[in-house]
């Protein structure tokens, strides 16, 4: 599948371009410029040629932005990873020094580039278009990103350079792989972690925190594990929330919690466990996915015999009554057990995926129900027959009895306590379901 990169200058257009190509609104828009800093991977499909689409961030010189440097890395990243850029400007502004800037690369990166003017709603601005011939890129391509307007012409375009792209193997497709997403309150390391595990600054790092503003996936295929990473951005209390870029990108982080199948919880070591982390991990208890405690920045505590033990037991006492949950010790500027962080995302992965036998599940469950009946209610007996795993995303189980309405909450708690026994679910909420016999 082919890799097509949008770059250009702050403010042109990329992300609006990036979300109609994508189909949906992947990308953050707005009129401030310099709002997206990494690059953001979608996919487009087009007269039946399927693509990956990259958004960049704008590529900027000599500015005072802290992320200019940053930017201008994975601006350039993109090109290296990509089979056609799109180059795209702004008919309002003509050709800007950062425009030559941008055009220079594009002139010496040896692949094919489309350039593209963005914002060309009028019949008179299309003679604006004319000047961007002196990049000797090709004929520009005159479109309205927000409207719609002449990217029919822009996606045949792209679509006849892929065609002619022979190299198919670099971004394969990734159907059906595990979902690992990395949340966390703002700058506690996250997309650190997610750098660490690729090996590479895929996702821009500074000390300010809120970095990152979009959801960033990316495919893992190394030491035998396959899966797609999310990165997201940081999560604060709703009203610590002051601008709209912010209040976005909190909104697809809890997207992302919605759509993975694992998260990797980060937080904090020198300020402990707080109220937002223990929302979070609610939040990803609620919509019932798989989870891993990462406590990053270690190597800044002060350390006595049993300080990881007494910390340990700190997080699983706030987590309650969820406590099947592994906590492990990090510092990932050292690199310190990040595959350990990696094993055990993969291994809540199994465990949350795993279907397990009818007949195991009622030799091992049964006996016990024998030992510890349900409590009677109103002088009724609660008669427990059998068991079974439903068949759905989140490990679940139905219990079928003659009077499921009266069975209690601690009931239900002593048989997810009697399940997570016998069978693995280190890391997964268990659902409990009484049913009619």
């Amino acid at each position: 599948m082919g890799i097509v990169a949008i770059v250009g200058r702050p403010n042109v257009g990329k992300s609006t371009l990036f979300n109609r190509m994508v189909g949906q609104r992947k990308a953050i828009v707005d009129e401030t410029a310099g709002v997206t800093r990494d690059r953001h991977y979608g996919k487009s499909e087009w007269c039946g040629t399927t693509f990956s689409v990259i958004d960049t961030g704008g590529y900027t010189t000599n500015s005072d932005d802290v992320f200019e440097n940053e930017i201008r890395k994975q601006v350039i990243a993109a090109i290296d990873e990509a089979d056609v850029i799109l180059f795209l400007c702004d008919v309002n502004c003509g050709i800007t020094d950062y425009d030559q800037s941008i055009a220079k690369i594009l002139r010496r990166c040896n692949k094919p580039v489309i350039l593209a003017v963005n914002k060309v709603d009028s019949g008179t601005k299309i003679y604006g278009t004319y000047e961007f011939n002196a990049f000797g890129l090709g004929e520009p391509i005159s479109i309205a990103a927000v409207s719609g307007s002449g990217t029919g012409d822009l996606m045949d375009r792209l679509v006849e350079e892929l065609k002619k792209v022979q190299n198919t193997e670099k971004n394969e497709e990734a159907l059906n792989l595990p979902r690992i997403t990395i949340v966390g309150r703002p700058n506690v390391g996250k997309s650190s972690l997610t750098n660490a595990f690729l090996g590479e600054e895929r996702n821009i790092v500074t000390p300010v925190a809120g970095t990152t503003r979009d959801s960033i996936t990316t495919r893992y295929n190394k030491f035998g594990y396959n899966f797609l990473l999310v990165d997201t951005a940081g999560m604060r209390k709703k009203n610590k929330v002051s601008e709209n870029l912010e209040f976005y990108s909190v909104m697809r982080a809890i997207r992302s919690i919605e759509n993975s199948d694992v998260c990797i919880l980060m937080i904090d070591a020198t300020e402990g466990i707080q109220a937002q982390d223990l929302n979070i991990f609610s939040l990803i208890q609620k919509n019932g996915k798989g989870c891993v405690i990462v406590v990053n920045k270690w190597d800044l505590i002060e350390k006595e015999t049993l300080t990881m033990k007494h910390f340990t037991e700190q997080v699983l006492a706030k987590t309650a009554p969820f406590t099947d949950v592994p906590v492990i010790f990090t510092s990932v500027i050292n690199k310190q057990r990040i595959h350990d962080v990696l094993k055990n995302a993969m291994d809540v992965y199994s465990n949350y995926s795993q279907k397990i036998d009818w007949k195991d599940l009622n030799d091992a469950i049964m006996p016990e129900i024998e030992a510890h009946q349900p409590p009677l209610y109103k002088g009724k007996e609660v008669k427990i027959k059998y068991i079974t795993q439903l068949s759905s995303g989140v490990p679940s189980f139905a219990f079928f009895c003659n009077l499921p309405q009266y069975i209690k909450e601690p009931y239900r708690r002593f048989l997810e306590n009697r399940i997570r026994e016998h069978f693995n679910f280190t890391g997964c909420p268990i659902n409990i379901y009484f049913r009619q016999k």
